[in-house]
């Protein structure tokens, strides 16, 4: 049988493949999808894929399956992991954190200033995939990003290194480390001058470094033998997927992405008027962050604890304990859902609360002023869930509609109520975003596809 495109998902445990046809007409369409362990670890990524591609062919009722090209999105391993070294924390480093992280990154360390004896000790354990150094807007200081170029340079570390400060220290960067193991990729200043963001360039960039250093990581080798196209981080691609869909309805988007080991929130939206003018600091238009300690399998005991356990087992009119010992991400009994959507309500609302900004007030001998400060989400016109969560429990609406509702003190910049609430039904986002590098449009139609956008998109939630 023949497809157009196949799109792998390379997770840390699974590895799913989505096949897709019709690519270059009107109606593009998702034929089949098949999964299997991840095999990374087992020194050789092409065994799990191959056991995808197996399982898509018994679904298919075929014995083999020819494709035009193979696409990927990765996560396996740690996924994208970044370290990110900038001036003044507030400033360059977050700035630098912003791209990374709006890339699809795992930062593991954010530093600001000279490094230290201390950061340097971390920065060796870490081994990130990528090291990022920014600093000093353009024209402005140079000594502290040039310091910090000569020490990763002594580490000799063979890592990619990206540098995104102040333009006029470029020169004197790319001849540090013309002779270095590490491979040097300059780009744009992520902060080229006070209160302003560039962090497309940045972005771009680290996308591209990822992909063409992801074949080199253990297990990953030999992706390319059968990987044609684009590979580019899952989270990363998820993201891509949400600013194509904002490009083309104009408006601002929101999505949550509960899975089991992280909760993602991602925001492509502009500044409302009333906020703009009150804000404190500059944020990017599209903006991700990633929570660690939300995962709706990994991190069950911080979410039991951020539920409150007397509530929870009222609400499910069970004593927990039992629920404890037999939990699973994929819950196979009523109790078992019920408590897995608590779980994800838990996750989705504390996630929200650390992504969108707030109002806070303060006090001066003019009396109180009103400022805001973070991601500006009043804009938002869209809401969609991903993620094993938000695509698969039945109360999966009903979990999103209650999150926009936890604005409890009102000081939040939360999305409003009345937006209109979609699902990834096909739980292709990922997919669809690198499928977007280089089929946009069928990228677009399959989408709107698995968001039934449709349907419903005249009726608000």
């Amino acid at each position: 049988m023949r497809v157009d495109v196949l799109v792998a998902e390379i997770g840390s445990t699974t590895t799913l493949v989505n096949a897709f046809t019709g690519i270059e007409s009107n109606q593009p369409a998702l034929l089949s999808q098949g999964q299997a362990p991840t095999s990374v670890l087992e020194g050789d990524v092409r065994i799990g894929l191959n056991g995808a591609i197996a399982e898509l062919c018994a679904k298919l009722g075929t014995g083999s399956l020819d494709y035009g090209e193979m696409l990927a999105t990765s996560s396996a391993a740690g996924g994208l992991r970044m370290t990110v070294h900038g001036l003044v924390y507030d400033m360059t480093a977050r700035a630098a954190k912003e791209a990374a992280l709006g890339a699809g990154a795992n930062i593991h360390q954010v530093t600001s200033g000279i490094l230290r004896h201390s950061d340097i000790e971390t920065l060796k354990q870490i081994q990130p995939n990528i090291i990022m150094l920014a600093g000093g807007v353009d024209h402005g200081e140079r000594e502290t990003a040039l310091e910090n170029a000569k020490i990763i340079r002594e580490l000799g570390m063979n890592i990619p290194v990206i540098y995104a400060g102040n333009r006029d220290n470029a020169p004197e960067i790319e001849a540090l480390f013309a002779a270095a193991a590490a491979p040097l990729y300059i780009v744009e200043n992520v902060y080229p001058k006070i209160d302003h963001l560039n962090v497309e360039p940045a972005r771009k960039a680290i996308q591209a470094v990822f992909e063409e250093h992801i074949v080199r990581a253990p297990g990953m080798e030999h992706i390319r033998s059968m990987v044609s196209g684009s590979i580019i981080p899952t989270p990363g691609a998820v993201m891509e997927s949400v600013r194509l869909l904002a490009e083309e309805l104009g408006a601002g988007i929101l999505c949550l992405d509960a899975g089991g080991a992280t909760t993602d929130v991602h925001s492509v939206t502009k500044d409302t008027d009333d906020i703009a003018r009150i804000l404190i600091q500059p944020e990017p238009y599209a903006k991700r962050t990633v929570e660690g300690d939300l995962g709706v399998y990994v991190n069950m005991e911080n979410l039991i604890a951020l539920a409150g356990e007397e509530r929870l087992a009222e609400q499910l009119g069970t004593p927990l304990d039992a629920v404890r010992k037999n939990y699973r991400f994929i819950p196979k009994t009523e109790t078992e859902t019920r408590f897995v959507e608590a779980l994800a309500r838990e996750a989705a609302l504390c996630a929200l609360e650390r992504h969108a900004g707030h109002i806070r007030y303060v006090y001066g001998p003019a009396g109180r002023s009103t400022l805001a400060e973070g991601k500006d989400l009043t804009g938002i016109k869209f809401v969609i869930g991903t993620g094993g969560a938000l695509t698969r429990l039945p109360e999966r609406v009903n979990i999103m509609r209650e999150t926009l509702r936890g604005n409890k003190t009102g000081l939040a910049l939360f999305p409003p109520e009345n937006v209109h609430i979609l699902v990834d039904n096909d739980y292709i986002m990922a997919s669809l975003g690198v499928l977007s590098r280089k089929h946009p449009q069928a990228a677009l139609r399959l989408l709107k596809k698995s968001l039934r956008f449709e349907e419903n998109e005249a009726r608000p939630s």
